[in-house]
């Protein structure tokens, strides 16, 4: 069946698109759901008529993908789940588990935007997740799945590593203010030595 999109379908096409559907997927649920309408001279010129509107607001979506696409590569996730000594998980992340995760961050991505290849998600480790954007903008975010004991452990060393720089710091520190309490030191001793000296002169005077 042919339709016209009257909003944007991941995988499918865009607000304006005209495209080919199978019939169940149209009338179960893209024209149940307004998401499109059928192809017909009528509707076909209706949308012409609203072609700069549209333009529009896709330039709009285009510049907020860019953005959005900008922030997101940054991005590195962690979720921890529960795994045997292997190293192989009791489940799999899904993309539920990587929105959650997102939305902590401030990120409101929808699930169906978010690729995890679960399949392949079998074992803790590094793993790349997609999420699709607007046209064909993709953002790659670096997930990392650890497990339980992995997470105490990194957090440990975290912790041991903070306590390390901190030390070096407080170290630095007092090696930078030993030279200037020495300075003040000598500065007061050559202040006491002329006094010093004026002493005997100011005796013999009185002799």
């Amino acid at each position: 069946m042919k339709i016209i999109l009257n909003q944007d379908v991941v995988h499918l096409g865009e607000e304006g698109d005209i495209v080919e559907v199978k019939d169940g997927y149209a009338r179960n649920y893209l024209l149940p759901t307004k998401t499109a309408v059928v192809y017909n001279k009528a509707n076909a010129a209706l949308f012409q008529s609203r072609a700069a509107a549209i333009e529009k607001r896709k330039a709009e979506k285009r510049a907020a993908s860019a953005s959005l696409k900008e922030r997101l590569d940054d991005v590195v996730l962690t979720i921890v789940v529960p795994a045997g000594e292997s190293g192989k998980l009791f489940g799999s992340v899904t993309s539920a588990m990587v929105q959650a995760e997102l939305q902590k961050l401030g990120f409101e991505i929808e699930k169906k935007k978010i690729e995890v290849a679960t399949h392949a998600i079998k074992m803790t480790g590094t793993y790349t997740v997609v999420v699709h954007l607007y046209e064909n903008d993709l953002s790659h975010i670096k997930l990392n799945v650890l497990s339980e004991a992995e997470k105490l452990a990194a957090d440990k060393a975290k912790a041991e590593a903070e306590a390390k720089a901190a030390e070096d710091a407080a170290a630095a520190a007092a090696a930078e203010e030993a030279p200037a309490e020495e300075s003040v030191a000598e500065e007061a001793q050559a202040e006491e030595a002329p006094a010093a000296e004026d002493a005997p002169a100011e005796e013999a005077e009185q002799n």
